[in-house]
């Protein structure tokens, strides 16, 4: 029985991926403690491809296969999900771990899915059809369910770059310092002008799913920073509102609170 394939271009992974039920990943780190009786493989870190970050002009395209620690030494991945990825783990685990792998896999405290949201990112999928560019929203539909079709193979990760040239908010609140899992963080970006906030993006874990409250983030826009300020819990209430907080190893309120005040500290740094 074949238990692995090892394509050394994308064009063979694809053909693979349409004629054979594979399990695609590239640094494992996730994948391999599962032990998965009788699965089959599909090993990407051999593809070019999937292993470049490049400016196209209108997006930073980060492929699948790019680990945490490639990206931090770019130039071209964005601050904040440089800050975001820093916190992943331990070294060793980062040096092996990729994009695709941490957005592939579903969780809802996947550290480089909270930044691609707050920075409107879309995911590049390809398959023998054809590919497909979704974003982020509509890629994570909520823990463990992604939108990838079984022949499908996730290429690379598009970042707006008016969104990464904006100033950031960033914070994760973890069980200790380091080689913490996010009981909670929020990511947000943000672009002030005149003294009134033009565009506002905020995303939390937290919630047991990734989700942008659009309608709430509208109503912000217009609004000058010192009304903001000044109304930061009320503003804070309006997002946590609506969000359905999870209990996992801290409460559900302990989310709620937490996340609230991050919100607050966020509006109160515009």
């Amino acid at each position: 029985m074949v238990n692995g394939y090892k394509p050394v271009s994308l064009q063979e992974a694809i053909e693979i991926r349409a004629a054979e039920k594979v399990i695609p990943y590239a640094g494992g780190t996730d994948l391999m403690v599962q032990n998965k009786k009788d699965a089959v493989y599909l090993f990407l870190n051999d593809i070019e491809e999937l292993k470049q970050i490049t400016d196209d002009g209108e997006y930073i395209r980060i492929g699948a296969a790019v680990t945490f620690t490639q990206a931090l030494d770019s130039d071209l991945v964005p601050p904040l999900m440089k800050e975001a990825v820093s916190k992943i783990a331990a070294p060793a685990i980062r040096n092996a771990g990729t994009f695709g792998g941490n957005i592939g896999n579903g969780s809802d405290k996947a550290d480089s899915v909270l930044a691609g949201f707050a920075l409107d990112g879309r995911v590049r999928l390809v398959s023998a059809q054809g590919e497909r560019v979704i974003p982020f929203d509509d890629f994570c539909i909520r823990r463990g369910v992604t939108d990838i079709k079984d022949d499908e193979l996730i290429a690379e990760i598009l970042l707006p770059k008016e969104k990464c040239a904006l100033p950031y908010y960033y914070q994760k609140v973890g069980g200790r310092n380091a080689l913490a899992i996010s009981r909670v963080a929020l990511a947000g970006v943000y672009d002030v002008k005149d003294g009134a906030v033009r565009y506002l993006s905020l995303t939390v874990i937290g919630e047991g799913k990734f989700t942008r409250y659009r309608d709430v983030e509208a109503e912000l826009i217009g609004k000058s920073v010192a009304e903001i300020k000044a109304n930061a819990d009320e503003y804070a209430k309006l997002f946590t509102d609506r969000m359905t907080f999870t209990r996992g190893r801290v409460s559900a309120e302990y989310r709620r609170t937490v996340v609230g005040n991050l919100i607050r500290d966020y509006l109160m740094t515009l």
